[in-house]
């Protein structure tokens, strides 16, 4: 099969005008990225030249993009660069990220409905290796996907670099050299120019067989994503960009599962999973396990909270963005809602008499006197609930009731106050206070209503 064929079949196969039939070509001026742009022309697919100057290697960068610019006048289509330099840090991938930003860039404004770039089977099989020797799990071992969610498109991924050059050559096409490909500070070119030609020693054909092991990943992977997706809703219990799982099902599931559904949960957290590693997984996997029921590990952008048969994953930081303490006086009956902190709580006034039978939140009418205040709960706060032989501190019943440490911090109470400098007559889930407590003799009946979502208590 030509090669014009062999993309033409790839674009099909992979349905890449699936965003539109408008593409952009990146062109970096390089051999690949010149034929991807010829093939594209001629299949009527390009709508667009796309360049990002880094400026790393000053006059030969402009060249580059000179040359470029020729290319897209010689093709007549318009040109689009970006002058980008990448700050500090990895070079390499500094650079990628500005030039993938510059694309999505060229996307949102309409310019072309998505972008090509020219990765080809040694491309593949050099990402597969780097990811390999960094420590990647299947998802990094991809490598490059053929279409992305990012409207990101690579037609010649299926292509050799040397059969692409040939056919330059034969054609007589000219191309720019990058001098920065051979230097060797970059871990990509000692892959290239050291490790592959050794491994192609043993086999030659190892760059095909790893751009196999890739399409294998990218198998496994898509099945694993439509698993997760149908398991999260078992175990993740979503809160404020949070992810809370309870331990005990959660640890019933197989290694595997566990270890993609961690994955999942920090990507919802944090939006990626970069820096995260297979330590990282592990160390989560084994406080998850511990028998202690308490304890805290801080990864690269997340902050993982142990309490009794819960864990909580949120970003750095998440236990002193809001300050815990809150007050606000409440109507006999009335409403009293704090939205900032998702709370509301309703005093009803209700007539069936019978309503004394929840004596766990029904007050008694003529035990009510002064105003009514709805606060946080503080430490020393105790009061005597319904089934008490005598007062017990909150703080008792909070452990009794195995209830995680980041719901205490906004635990509401009702306080009556003028009575004894201000008493908690009630408590969420713990109820009324025995001595406030509506009986058949009550001439009154309170209904408390906590409108809050059900609380993870761990019995």
């Amino acid at each position: 099969m030509s090669l014009q064929k062999s993309v033409d079949a790839a674009m099909t196969a992979h349905r890449m005008d699936r965003f539109g039939p408008r593409i952009g070509v990146a062109v970096s001026g390089g051999a690949d990225s010149v034929f991807l742009l010829g093939i594209l022309v001629e299949l009527g697919f390009a709508a667009a030249v796309l360049h990002v100057n880094h400026k790393l290697r000053q006059e030969e960068s402009d060249a580059d993009e000179d040359f470029v610019r020729q290319l897209a006048a010689d093709a007549g289509l318009p040109f689009h660069t970006a002058a980008m330099a990448p700050g500090e840090g990895n070079l390499e991938q500094e650079a990628r990220r500005l030039r993938y930003r510059f694309f999505r860039e060229v996307i949102s404004e309409g310019i072309c409905d998505a972008v090509a770039t020219g990765h080809t089977i040694d491309d593949q099989a050099e990402t597969v290796i780097g990811r390999l020797v960094r420590g990647s799990g299947t998802a990094g071992l991809r490598g490059v996907l053929p279409v992305t969610a990012e409207r990101i498109v690579r037609p010649v991924l299926g292509l050799r670099r040397h059969d692409i050059r040939k056919f330059l050559i034969e054609t007589g096409i000219p191309w720019r050299e990058d001098s920065s490909n051979q230097t060797s500070d970059f871990l990509r070119n000692r892959i290239r120019h050291d490790l592959m030609p050794r491994l192609e020693n043993i086999n030659p054909s190892v760059a095909e067989t790893l751009a196999s092991t890739a399409l294998l990943a990218q198998d496994e992977e898509e099945y694993w994503d439509a698993e997760i997706t149908r398991l999260a809703p078992r175990h993740y219990h979503l809160e404020k960009g949070a992810v809370l799982i309870r331990t005990g099902p959660f640890m019933a599931e197989p290694v595997a599962v566990q270890r993609r559904m961690l994955r999942r949960a920090f990507s919802l957290v944090r939006g990626d999973l970069r820096r995260i590693d297979f330590a990282h997984i592990e160390a989560a996997r084994a406080l998850m396990a511990s028998a202690d029921g308490s304890g805290r590990i801080q990864l690269p952008g997340l902050d993982v909270f142990r309490s009794f048969d819960w864990v909580r994953i949120d970003q750095p930081g998440w236990s002193s963005a809001t300050d815990r303490n809150f007050e606000a006086e409440i109507a006999i009956p009335g409403t009293a809602t704090l939205p900032e902190r998702g709370l509301s709580l309703q005093i009803e006034l209700v007539t069936e008499t019978s309503v004394y039978n929840d004596c766990r939140n029904t007050l008694a009418g003529e035990r009510l006197a002064g105003r009514l205040t709805l606060r946080n709960w503080q430490p020393g706060d105790c009061y005597a609930p319904q089934g008490a032989s005598e007062s017990v501190k909150i703080k008792t019943l909070f452990q009794d009731h195995r209830i995680p440490l980041w719901e205490r911090r906004s635990w509401p109470v009702l306080v009556q106050n003028g009575i004894q400098g201000g008493r908690i007559i009630w408590s969420r889930l713990f109820g009324v206070d025995r001595e406030f407590a509506a009986g058949p003799e009550s001439t009154g009946f309170f209904l408390v209503r906590d409108l809050l979502p059900e609380v993870t208590e761990s019995k």
